[in-house]
């Protein structure tokens, strides 16, 4: 099924998850649920997500699609403070019998964010790629001419470094 047949096929998913009063994301196949929420009122946010992902379900269901639980990721996004004071509840989702529980990290488009949003994994994770890759071009670096090896080095490196930057020049 080519992309836009994907996107008539499923494109009653969004007023799906609206009618439950949430924000979604959608990306090719990779859908994702958002909502804010006070401390005070986490339980009825997970209430809201429980039901809208039972709902996603079924509608998958119907279509002959599948809610694949293994790559479900539930995040909670805020301060330390506050990720703290919700640390004590049970705050999992089910899909099927299927436990969702919080990760401290999740992977979005290539970028890895937090649950503190400090960025702090994502920068580990480029650094420790480019450090790599710049390991590897060292080795054959001296084989090539400055031209080969300054292009090599804007794919393998610069390229990463520059992902998702949104001060571009």
């Amino acid at each position: 099924m080519g992309p836009l047949k994907f996107n008539r096929y499923t494109e009653d998913l969004a007023d799906l998850i609206v009618s439950f009063m949430l924000t979604y994301r959608l990306y090719a196949d990779d859908t994702q649920l958002l909502r804010s929420s006070s401390i005070a009122s986490i339980k009825p946010t997970v209430d809201r997500l429980q039901d809208c992902v039972t709902a996603i379900r079924q509608w998958c269901g119907s279509r002959r699609l599948q809610l694949n639980p293994a790559k479900t990721e539930l995040i909670w996004f805020g301060s330390h403070a506050n990720l703290q004071k919700i640390a004590t509840t049970d705050h999992s989702l089910r899909v099927d019998e299927n436990v969702i529980h919080s990760v401290d990290s999740v992977r979005d488009l290539g970028v890895v964010l937090d649950s503190e949003l400090t960025l702090q994994c994502h920068v580990n994770k480029v650094a420790s790629a480019c450090y790599y890759h710049t390991r590897r071009l060292k080795q054959v670096c001296r084989l090539l001419g400055p031209n080969a090896a300054s292009t090599l080095v804007s794919a393998f490196v610069l390229s990463r470094l520059d992902y998702c930057n949104a001060n571009k020049r």
